[in-house]
């Protein structure tokens, strides 16, 4: 069995906001990271992220200077993954688009050590496609992080087709290691958290388009109702609601069910780009 001591060296492959927080993560529990991108300024500024992130944790007194300190010297980047080689674990965190995860997949092939793991964290994308791009997709699996990854302790661990149970275990040890609760997914459209939040924000944005009640009534009703933190319209807005739309339209595709048939309204306001938080206006102006 793989154990998350054989586990050194971490490739993150993405410097958005998830890949950030996956560096941050990895680089807490002791690991060296390294984190790839094209882009020089997204490096940056995800380099600037990681570092206020552990800052963040010294001020709450959860990590002390040295602490801090050692963490931050783990932390190194890259702007292709040729440039970096024999890694233990790789976990790409690229756009949702599945030809540029194949190509990644494919060039981590050649940066991965014989035994290490190649990871992906998309939240839609069917994994025993990925693996089938790479030479050895029992080495492949879905590591799905939430966001924001350093503050949501759960895991979503999803097996491909081909998926060894030797992966199964790295991947899991490692979750575990950085502080996570893993769950377990079958390789099928949306996997667990996605297959079931996303057609619940999908019907709260059919009960504002048939006049059911207000945005505002139909969040408190569904926070103080359910105990959820948030309401759906505003967590709609917050994932991006061309994210939520993309989502939908994947598991409506999969799946072949209408339930999972996109609300007209979400088109209507992706098309006006309005995407929520992100774009200054969704649901509500921001």
């Amino acid at each position: 069995m793989a154990s998350s001591e054989s586990i050194k060296h971490l490739l993150v492959v993405g410097a958005g906001q998830m890949g950030a927080g996956i560096a941050q993560v990895a680089v807490q529990a002791g690991l060296s990271a390294t984190l790839v991108d094209l882009s020089k300024e997204l490096l940056d500024k995800a380099t600037r992220q990681v570092m206020a992130g552990l800052l963040k944790l010294q001020e709450k007194g959860k990590l002390d200077e040295p602490g801090r300190q050692a963490a931050s010297e783990r932390l190194r980047v890259a702007t292709s993954i040729s440039q970096v080689k024999d890694v233990d674990f790789a976990v790409e965190a690229v756009t949702e688009n599945e030809s540029l995860k194949k190509q990644v997949f494919t060039e981590l092939d050649g940066s991965v050590r014989p035994g290490g793991v190649l990871a992906s964290n998309t939240s839609s994308i069917p994994i025993t496609r990925i693996g089938a791009a790479t030479r050895r997709p029992d080495a492949v699996i879905g590591m799905h992080f939430m966001n924001p990854v350093p503050l949501m302790s759960l895991v979503e661990i999803i097996r491909g087709a081909a998926t060894s149970e030797a992966t199964y275990a790295s991947t899991r040890a490692l979750a575990e290691k950085m502080g996570k609760t893993t769950v377990v997914s079958r390789d099928f459209p949306g996997f667990i958290v996605n297959r079931i939040l996303i057609p619940m924000l999908n019907e709260a944005c059919f009960a504002v388009m048939e006049g059911l009640a207000s945005v505002q009534d139909i969040d408190t009703a569904m926070k103080l109702g359910t105990n959820q933190p948030m309401g759906p319209l505003q967590l709609a807005d917050f994932i991006g609601l061309d994210t939520v739309l993309s989502i939908a339209e994947m598991l409506h595709r999969g799946l072949g069910d209408d339930k999972y048939r996109p609300c007209p309204l979400l088109k209507q306001y992706v098309d006006a780009g309005w995407l929520g938080k992100k774009s200054g206006r969704g649901f509500y102006p921001y």
